[in-house]
């Protein structure tokens, strides 16, 4: 009796599970490997340098002008004209506004008359003196009502000149806070009216009525820390960086005395003067500022990166007349920036020798395997450019899933 013999049965799915997990394995370990970044040393020559070294402070702040002027009439009355808007240019010295003269023509008037009065009776007494104490002294009472009188005249008139409002001086108008027929009060209204026409902080609800700012001077009001302000002192130099403008320069004209505290560090406002008037500047803009505070010049240099320190002396390398690479003692002073001062060892034009690292990039995308083959076990046949990357079937593997045949 012959027995049926059994064949061994493939196990498609089995196998097709170890194959897609070895493709899984490939491709997210060695198909798409990340860029490497390999560094790389290069030497170059560098010849050694005079150049200005300069120590600063960094800020920042905003540029506002160095001119803003509150103009309000320190005169009562009723607004007869405005003759300027916001966003008008003026001049020193021209008119603003206008108010009736009614009642200060009258107050004038009256100032005036009072001095004649004064100055009537001073003239009777002096015509009567006989000589006595109480003649002496009724005089020096009326000549003290005469300079009174004189005063109150003198009010009444610079009055009158300030029922004309006028810029103090020359800017941009950018506020307007007046209409005509508005009824104003002047600051130091009273018998014989006020002094002054001009440059009056606001008379009506605490607002200026007009307020002029200047175009043709700036300043930048920066914080400096309690560490880097006792480095700089008014007068020191600045260099600006404003957005649409060239290299801006400026001196420290104020350091201020008392401090703010941020985080809990102190720091100290410094107004910052723009010098002359560059083109670009406007009201509000930011800017960075360098505050200089030591400044030298013809300072030989090289680059930081071109010292060493061997056995405890700082060294360059330069090349000898054959070519050779030679350490060349040097003495070193400060270090600015990517600049070393150099004080002995070198003359200016002497070249030295600076490695300088770079990175270079290498991708992976063009390796199979971990050296240029496919992982062991692949078929000889498999081409991995025709492999459906993961996420393209059901259950995230290609073609559908394990075990669909």
């Amino acid at each position: 009796m012959l027995r049926a013999i059994r064949r061994p049965r493939v196990l498609v799915p089995a196998v097709a599970a170890v194959l897609v997990a070895a493709v899984a394995v490939w491709w997210f370990g060695f198909r798409e490997r990340a860029v490497a970044a390999t560094p790389e040393a290069t030497t170059q020559s560098v010849a050694a340098s005079v150049t200005t070294l300069e120590k600063s402070v960094s800020a920042s702040g905003t540029v506002t002008p160095t001119v803003s002027e509150d103009v309000s009439f320190e005169v009562s009355g009723t607004v007869l004209s405005v003759d300027v808007a916001a966003g008008d240019t003026v001049e020193a010295g021209q008119k603003l506004a206008t108010v009736d003269t009614l009642q200060l023509n009258a107050n004038l008037l009256e100032a005036k008359a009072t001095l004649a009065t004064a100055e009537a009776t001073l003239s009777d007494l002096e015509d009567a003196d006989d000589g006595s104490d109480v003649a002496q002294a009724q005089i020096d009472a009326a000549s003290a009502q005469v300079d009174v009188a004189k005063a109150a005249v003198s009010d009444a008139e610079d009055a009158m000149a300030g029922a004309t409002l006028v810029a103090p001086v020359a800017g941009l108008v950018t506020t307007v806070d007046l209409a005509v027929g508005d009824a104003v009060t002047g600051t130091s209204a009273g018998a014989g009216g006020s002094v002054g026409a001009v440059g009056a902080v606001a008379t009506t609800g605490g607002t200026a009525q007009f307020v002029i700012v200047g175009t043709d001077s700036w300043q930048v009001e920066v914080s400096v820390d309690d560490a880097d302000v006792a480095l700089i002192a008014v007068g020191d130099q600045a260099e600006l960086t404003i957005d649409g403008a060239d290299k801006v320069f400026g001196t420290v004209s104020e350091i201020g005395l008392l401090s703010t505290s941020s985080s809990g560090v102190a720091a100290y406002p410094v107004t910052i003067d723009v010098t002359g008037s560059p083109e670009g500047v406007h009201d509000g803009v930011s800017a960075d500022v360098s505050i200089v505070y030591e400044r030298r010049t013809d300072v030989l240099t090289v680059p930081s990166a071109a010292v060493r320190t061997v056995d405890g002396s700082s060294v360059v390398l330069t090349k000898d007349a054959e070519g050779n690479e030679v350490e060349t003692p040097v003495e070193v002073g400060e270090t600015v920036g990517e600049l070393t001062e150099i004080t002995s060892g070198l003359a200016e034009g002497d070249q030295v020798l600076v490695t300088v690292v770079n990175q270079t990039q290498r991708s992976g995308q063009d390796r199979t395997g971990l050296d240029g083959q496919l992982p062991e076990g692949f078929p000889s046949d498999f081409d991995p450019s025709q492999f459906q990357p993961p996420g393209g079937g059901q259950g995230g593997f290609p073609g559908g899933g394990l075990g669909n045949g």
